[in-house]
């Protein structure tokens, strides 16, 4: 039996519809069974990640578990559950901002993440890393602007990244979860292409057949105004990240084709399957 933690959220839910597809028996944690609108072979379970005590059910006989989370939420619970639970293996979605060695992680996006990697490490599981920088799901944030005209506007229109297909970081990890040859190992899972945030309004353009520009904005008033209503070091970080990729290409690797044996999809893909959230 697999666990998938975060099973409603992106990444989550998309890795529970690929094990199911591959025939394996699936449990699914939410705080709201009732409209978890998962497919009818999976066992959602009621659980909250802050309660330790609600984690047992949802745990028992479980020999895999996938983990993701919302940034900043203590896996401690959790991972002391999964560990007297016996949770044989643990796949994590974590972060490309952790930097491997260094005595102190750059930001806290990174801190966050090394630390999780560090508690899952202590439950004495095997254990794989998923790591992510800019998945292709993040354009979604254009919608509300593309609601009202065809411009995108914001900072650090070079920043670049290799976008990936959520139904490819799903694949990689129904694979790794059910898979030998995977303990242990760190997987920086990209897309096939580098693009800068210009190039990927241009291909998204062409899917919906709109004539989109990106605007370029000075990114302190951004800052400023988005660190009013989100977590300022979060939103800072994520700043630094992307202001450290203008005009660098970003790394591209076949994570996804050794691991699941065919070419990952191209941002020009996400983008056609993704016409409906920007309609």
């Amino acid at each position: 039996m697999f666990l998938v933690v975060g099973a409603t959220a992106h990444f989550g839910r998309q890795t529970v519809e690929s094990l199911v597809a591959e025939g394996h028996r699936v449990r699914a944690l939410s705080r709201t069974p009732e409209s978890a609108g998962l497919p009818a072979s999976v066992e959602v379970v009621r659980g909250d990640l802050t309660d330790g005590s609600t984690l047992k059910p949802a745990l028992a006989g479980v020999t895999g578990l996938f983990l993701v989370l919302p940034y900043g939420m203590d896996a401690g619970p959790l991972l002391r559950a999964a560990k007297e639970a016996g949770v044989d293996r643990i796949v994590f979605l974590s972060s490309g901002a952790i930097v491997d060695g260094a005595t102190e992680q750059p930001d806290v996006i990174a801190a966050y993440h090394h630390g999780v990697e560090q508690a899952v490490r202590a439950t004495g599981a095997r254990w794989t890393f998923l790591r992510l920088f800019f998945p292709a799901i993040n354009s979604l944030t254009w919608a509300m602007q593309l609601g009202d005209g065809d411009v995108v506007r914001g900072p650090y229109g070079g920043a670049t990244s290799a976008p990936v297909h959520e139904r490819d970081v799903a694949d990689v990890a129904a694979r790794v979860l059910t898979t030998d040859g995977h303990d242990g190992r760190i997987y920086d899972v990209t897309g096939p292409q580098a693009l800068s945030q210009v190039e990927q309004v241009q291909i998204l353009g062409r899917a919906l057949g709109r004539p989109l520009t990106f605007a370029e904005l000075d990114p302190a008033p951004v800052r400023e105004q988005m660190g009013r209503f989100m977590d300022a070091d979060f939103v800072n970080a994520l700043f630094d990240l992307m202001e450290a990729t203008v005009g660098k290409p970003a790394p591209v690797n076949d994570v996804v084709e050794r691991i699941t044996g065919r070419p990952a999809r191209t941002y020009a893909r996400w983008a056609a399957d993704h016409v409906a959230d920007f309609s």
